[in-house]
């Protein structure tokens, strides 16, 4: 991690859901993570992912997207984790409170979402065309984002596993609906959670460099080693 950051607990109004915020010395853009069923901001693989962000001058907020009551509730019906409209409006209510903090305000903002967390980020950032610019989804379920495809703006990378048949499948069919700046990226030998030996760095590379393209004012060029397939 660089050695000067602002990294702080954070509470996102208006349920007050809680966050870990760091933000790099000069960063040069902030990540929103949004996570999927059932797991929160303690995940640790997107926990890694945005650990290799900070390092390339990100900053990043992972946040529990239900409140500690809901998660309760959730364990048992196993439904608020499946309510993409619920969740992507809360995605929402991060982007904005983050325009309005000191630290990240005037920011160029990103989504990372992991499983269900890919159909929410896209969902979120359909109905944010001049505030989200990049998304990038991993193992992720762009299909549940359902009508919101054609709508985004954000340019987006979608990243599966090469082993993970399904969701190749699905994720072809929702590259398809969306009318934006796209690119689809699969990782050799990988199953759905990129568990295997570098799986995750390889996410985490891509997506970095994904970042730096499009969470740079006037950009920059893809870098050769990182082709998208």
């Amino acid at each position: 991690m660089p050695h000067s950051v602002i990294e702080h607990a954070v509470q996102i109004p208006p349920l007050g859901l809680s966050g870990d915020l760091i933000v790099p010395e000069k960063a040069t853009g902030i990540i929103l993570f949004a996570h999927g069923s059932g797991s929160g901001r303690h995940s640790t693989r997107n926990r890694y992912v945005a650990g290799v962000l900070q390092d390339g001058g990100f900053g990043t907020l992972l946040l529990d997207l239900l409140t500690a009551a809901e998660e309760q509730v959730d364990l048992r019906t196993r439904h608020l984790r499946f309510d993409i409209g619920l969740l992507a409006g809360r995605l929402i209510e991060a982007s904005e409170w983050l325009q309005r903090e000191s630290s990240t305000r005037g920011l160029l903002t990103g989504y990372f979402g992991a499983s269900t967390g890919g159909g929410i980020a896209l969902v979120a950032a359909a109905e944010q065309p001049l505030m989200i610019h990049a998304v990038v989804s991993r193992g992720g379920r762009p299909d549940l984002a359902g009508p919101a495809l054609p709508k985004v703006k954000a340019s987006t990378l979608l990243i599966v596993g090469g082993d993970d048949y399904e969701v190749i499948r699905l994720n072809r069919d929702a590259l398809a609906k969306m009318r934006c700046e796209k690119h689809f990226s699969i990782v050799p030998g990988a199953t759905h959670l990129f568990e295997e030996p570098g799986a995750l760095e390889q996410v985490s590379e891509i997506a970095l460099n994904w970042f730096k393209q499009h969470l740079k004012r006037g950009g920059a060029e893809l870098e050769p080693d990182h082709e998208l397939g």
